[in-house]
């Protein structure tokens, strides 16, 4: 028999859908994929989430959701989408050794940021002072030294934000232009906060005795000189991939892969009665609380659609 709703995805954007889906009686089941909790479960403390004057940990808060979910009687099983078709009826999953079929379907599989894969990034990724979020950790860095890598859009915001808080912000790029809009660029290298550091590429991630972030390893492209910049903080900045691959071809989506949002609800997809939710279609604001928001909305989305088939 099939599902009323899957939700692929266990971050904020799955959890709340899970949370409104499962108060609606509509029994949902639960995808959590690779990463249950999805990305804060890496981060040490949240200070942005709502509620929590004194800040609370990334694995606690998304545990807390997960229970409320559960609470209400959604259900949860570990498995990853590997194939969908979203035109049939029902819509049909397919993973590596089972098969489900479900009424709608809410996609927040969320997008996985790009690293650099150089040493010791991901040993202090996550509270250890490597991270992709200025705006999440930034004020973690009041008066201290940070760098960021990158050379788009991104990476300026990111440096630019950064300036609120840091005492000083390297903006490492391995060209000797920026790639961002011209506005963006012109605001990052005339700011007196922020030092170019042109033509480089880093090589490492340096930690002290308590494996915390103390610096960075980089080389010059073109002299090969190399060096290395004393920081607390890197904040990598070249970009996301969402996670939608099983959907490829099969549903709108941009040229960098995510969801493309139909219509007036923000979250239709280009298939009927399946929704999207958080950073797999959110390439703007990349925040837990906006996908909170989405996965709400999804859920109310697909409550309606299933009270009128």
């Amino acid at each position: 028999m099939a599902e009323n709703l899957i939700i692929l995805g266990s971050g904020c954007a799955g959890l709340t859908a899970a949370i409104y889906a499962a108060r609606a009686n509509l029994n949902p089941l639960v995808l959590e994929g690779s990463q249950p909790g999805g990305q804060l479960t890496t981060t040490s403390e949240v200070e942005n989430f709502p509620g929590f004057p004194e800040g609370i940990d990334g694995f606690q808060l998304m545990d807390n959701m997960r229970k409320q979910a559960a609470r209400f009687g959604a259900r949860f099983e570990v498995a990853l989408v590997e194939d969908a078709d979203v035109e049939s009826d029902p819509i049909t999953l397919k993973t590596a050794s089972k098969e489900y079929e479900t009424r709608s379907l809410v996609i927040a599989t969320g997008a996985s940021p790009r690293l650099l894969g150089v040493p010791g990034e991901k040993e202090m990724y996550g509270g250890k002072g490597v991270t992709t979020c200025a705006t999440c950790d930034g004020a973690f860095y009041r008066d201290m030294d940070v760098v960021v890598v990158g050379g788009g859009d991104s990476a300026c915001e990111e440096a630019l934000f950064l300036t609120r808080f840091c005492s000083k912000v390297y903006l490492i790029h391995r060209r000797d232009e920026l790639r961002a809009s011209p506005i963006m660029a012109e605001r990052a290298v005339s700011h007196e906060k922020i030092e170019m550091v042109w033509n480089t590429v880093v090589e490492g991630i340096v930690p002290d005795e308590n494996g915390l972030v103390t610096g960075i390893n980089v080389r010059h492209r073109e002299n090969g000189e190399a060096q290395t910049i004393d920081c607390k903080g890197v904040f990598i900045a070249i970009g996301h991939i969402p996670n939608t691959a099983p959907f490829q071809g099969k549903l709108a989506m941009d040229d960098e892969g995510y969801l493309i949002p139909e219509g007036t609800s923000n979250v239709l997809t280009s298939a009927p009665r399946v929704y999207v939710a958080g950073d797999c279609a959110d390439h703007v604001y990349r925040q837990a609380i906006t996908a909170a928001g989405m996965g709400c909305q999804a859920a109310i989305e697909a409550e309606r659609a299933l009270g009128v088939i």
